[in-house]
């Protein structure tokens, strides 16, 4: 009976042996290497599969996913003898499992191999500034090398990056010194091209500053110069007119010896009002008014009895005339003020328009005499 149980124990047993050896599961994105008494039998793919117990053996499981290797620094000479330390880093992917298992041993660290001798090769032919500045180029040119050799190892290199370009700590510093020169160079060409561009926008400021101030005194000049002689034409106009008036005023008054005496006495004491007359003369014709104030019987010389005007003196319209065309330059402007100068003239000096008249008058009485005004017809 214990003989038995043991049997069944033992039959139990070699059946779940035979069992795991039969059947093998194989996870997804991965392929199973089978080998029949150590040669290849086939490829196992993702999922469950029954396999030979004892005769077909499971070799290898190859992931069929996409690797990153990052392999460490290696030392390159660049093509003007500076070393320098990179590093890269090898995206591939195993698209046959069998050549990667039988045509190679090692498929990694042949990998590494491969882009270090390509990429001493690449960079030999470069300066440490072309290596710094060509990336793209160093990555394009490894992955068609590495492409190139791994396609017969069952591999497809997807992409090559440079980590990491190391130079000396020597050349390091010769380029931080470098750097800093250029920029401090930058510095002082953009600090002299601002400086010359306000000096420039300085002195065009002041240009069309000074234009400005030229034109404004010009205009200025050339309308103080209008306004003076606006004021010089409605001066005389002014002082025509008050001739005018003042002249006819002496006629409608008729003046007789006993005004002019009292106005002789008035102006008397305007005469001595000014602190440095110490001495002055009276004239002798207001001796002669003194006495004539007193008398009616005397006269006095050159002053007639009857002082009624000749002619009435038209006074003419008070307003000020003030030429058209004052903005005006040239010969019109000049025109108008010989014009204005000549009528203020005119108006001073009513006797002269009416130069025949007092000519005739003159000589048809030849009884008056020279400084006397003839009697109002």
């Amino acid at each position: 009976m214990e003989i038995a149980l043991v049997l069944l124990a033992l039959l139990v047993l070699f059946v779940i042996v035979m069992l795991a050896k039969t059947v093998r599961i194989v996870p997804q994105a991965r392929a199973g290497i089978v080998e029949r008494f150590g040669k290849y039998k086939g490829t196992l793919p993702a999922g469950l599969n029954i396999v030979i117990p004892f005769i077909d053996r499971l070799r290898y499981l190859i992931d069929l996913r996409e690797q990153v290797v990052s392999f460490p620094p290696q030392p390159v000479i660049t093509e003007d003898n500076l070393v320098v330390s990179i590093d890269t880093v090898i995206y591939f992917q195993v698209t046959d499992p069998v050549s990667a298992t039988y045509e190679i041993a090692n498929y990694i660290q042949a990998i590494e191999q491969l882009t270090m001798t390509t990429l001493r090769n690449i960079v030999g032919g470069m300066d440490l500034e072309e290596t710094l500045t060509s990336r793209d180029s160093i990555n394009s040119g490894l992955r068609g090398v590495l492409d190139e050799a791994t396609g017969k190892w069952g591999i497809r290199v997807n992409r090559v990056e440079l980590k990491g370009i190391d130079p000396p700590p020597s050349i390091k510093d010769s380029m931080e010194k470098q750097m800093r020169a250029d920029r401090e160079k930058r510095a002082v060409i953009l600090t002299a091209e601002g400086q010359r561009q306000a000096a420039i926008l300085t002195a065009e400021g002041s240009k069309q500053s000074s234009i400005l101030m030229a034109q404004g005194d010009r205009e200025s000049q050339i309308l103080r110069a209008q306004a003076d002689r606006e004021s010089q034409i409605l001066r005389a106009q002014g002082e025509g007119q008050a001739i005018q008036t003042v002249f006819q005023a002496i006629h409608d008054g008729q003046p007789d010896q006993s005004l002019l005496a009292y106005q002789y006495l008035q102006m008397m004491p305007k005469i001595a009002e000014g602190s440095a007359n110490k001495v002055w003369v009276i004239p002798s014709e207001i001796t002669k008014a003194m006495e004539g104030l007193g008398s009616s019987i005397h006269e006095i010389a050159g002053i007639p009895k009857d002082a009624s005007p000749r002619t009435r003196v038209d006074m003419g319209s008070t307003e000020p005339v003030v030429p058209q065309g004052s903005e005006d330059s040239g010969a019109g402007s000049s025109k108008a003020v010989e014009d204005a100068i000549a009528a203020a003239q005119q108006a001073a000096s009513p006797t002269r328009a009416n130069g025949a008249t007092s000519a005739t008058s003159d000589a048809i009485d030849p009884a008056i005499g020279p400084g006397q005004v003839p009697p109002a017809r």
